[in-house]
């Protein structure tokens, strides 16, 4: 029988009993932010949703290659692969429509005794809010979306040898309706049938860039956002697939181009009201409240110690030019898009802070995670503003020193940050930074095709 607020009390449990589905589609996010999960026959379902199931702890043990790290010691060859435990999320129940509306669920991983798994990336978020809820806060976000279409299927782009895809449309054409009309089919695919998904689209537009899209998601509990952001980009590549597109979340496809970002929206509030507002404080904040300019001292100060989070991959630092769109310091302004900070007051329901920093290419569970966190810890130090908003193109940030371009240089800072350690777990932090070592060394062994372009003939 079965116990009072127990899984199978779950209405989530009594729509899947009540449905003649055979099948449900259950996924975990790697370290990489790339759903990896598998279709339980229902039966199978019903116990995993009641005790958790068996799923190999591989998944945080290689990396979006399929390549096994050699440097961990949470996972690896020397423990054997064996099962961890995951578990259904059942508060995450949604049907796929473009998939006959197989029931959908995300999971998470535990501990034998139920504690969280130390490198699960959704409890690694989890871990955070508990900071904010401690402090009698509720975290509020919504995350943007920038990428890449493309006119390629998996097997056109293995032909390519990875080399010159088609873009979707041709030029430089942002906010276009003319470009939107002329991919109609795929354009309203995405916006409906990601809100049948539970995975609501506020705007939907063409951004600057042959065949660019921006997307942002509505806003929600960080949480909830955070699942919502996973799945918009598995689900806008298994969309584009029906239409012969190939989205790229890429942070930087080409150099003629700017490159793509994951912007987070946060905001905080009390159970009652947006506590980034003070309408009484002075006319230079803008409604900023003391809170909100803690939180951001605290993002601004701590940018650097959580870089890896939110530039995850090699390819991320080639966004980070001078003169594009991607900030790259750690500046803050009152609506200006060139600081890395964004300040977005007026109004006690608007008020927020816009996170310009991440690329598209993060795991959004830990970007969301580093951002938060950051600005915990300027609320719980009580941190000021040091630097004045910048104006202007980064004018006041001239003697502010600029990121790192290099993920092994951003992975040394990561591993020495006290702050890091303390909202992410040492073992955590251990294990994402060596899983960024292995990132970059595999990028020290590759020839690339501009080597070979280089110096193949002429050396």
């Amino acid at each position: 029988m079965a116990t009072r607020n127990s899984p199978s009390e779950h209405p989530a449990l009594a729509a899947v009993r009540a449905s003649n589905t055979g099948k449900v589609k259950v996924a975990v996010s790697d370290i990489d932010g790339v759903l990896r999960g598998k279709l339980l026959h229902r039966d199978k379902f019903f116990g995993a949703a009641e005790s958790g199931f068996g799923f190999c702890d591989v998944v945080f043990g290689w990396d979006s290659g399929d390549q096994c790290y050699d440097n961990t010691e949470v996972t690896g060859w020397q423990h054997g692969f064996p099962d961890a435990l995951a578990r259904i999320d059942l508060n995450t129940a949604r049907h796929v429509p473009w998939d006959d509306g197989v029931p959908f669920f995300l999971g998470e991983f535990i501990n034998a005794d139920g504690t969280p798994f130390p490198v699960c990336p959704r409890q690694i978020l989890k871990r955070v809010l508990k900071r904010a809820e401690a402090l009698g806060l509720q975290v509020m976000t919504g995350m943007e979306f920038e990428w890449f279409n493309f006119l390629e299927t998996p097997q056109s782009w293995a032909d390519k040898k990875g080399v010159g895809p088609t873009n979707l449309t041709p030029g430089m054409f942002g906010y276009s309706l003319l470009r939107m009309n002329g991919n109609r089919d795929f354009f309203n695919a995405l916006m409906d049938q990601m809100a049948a998904f539970n995975v609501p689209i506020e705007g939907l537009h063409t951004e600057t860039g042959p065949g660019v899209y921006e997307a942002a998601i509505a806003f929600s509990e960080a949480l909830e956002q955070a699942d919502r952001a996973i799945l918009f980009k598995t689900g806008a590549k298994e969309i584009g697939q029906r239409f012969g597109i190939m989205p790229s979340f890429m942070a930087k496809w080409s150099k003629d181009y700017p490159g793509c970002s994951g912007h987070i929206h946060q905001s905080l509030s009390d159970g009652k009201q947006n506590v980034f507002f003070d309408a009484h404080r002075g006319k230079a904040s803008r409604g900023m409240s003391q809170l909100f300019e803690s939180y951001l001292a605290g993002q601004v100060q701590c940018l650097m110690e959580f870089a890896p989070m939110f530039w995850p991959t090699i390819n991320s630092y080639k966004r980070l030019v001078d003169g594009f769109w991607a900030p790259v310091k750690p500046t803050w302004g009152f609506d200006n898009r060139t600081a890395s900070f964004r300040v977005i007051s007026g109004s006690p329901k608007s008020t927020r802070l816009e996170t310009r920093c991440p690329g598209a290419d993060v795991n959004p569970y830990l970007a969301m995670a580093a951002v938060i966190a950051a600005g915990l810890h300027g609320v719980e130090k009580e941190l000021k503003l040091t630097a004045p908003p910048i104006t202007g193109t980064n004018q006041g940030a001239e003697h502010i020193p600029r990121a790192p371009r290099s993920l092994m240089d951003t992975t040394q800072i990561f591993k020495r940050s006290e702050v890091a350690r303390d909202f992410l777990g040492d073992t955590f932090v251990d294990h994402f930074a060596a899983t960024r070592e292995w990132e970059y060394r595999q990028w020290q062994d590759g020839v690339t095709d501009w080597e070979l372009k280089r110096y193949f003939e002429i050396i």
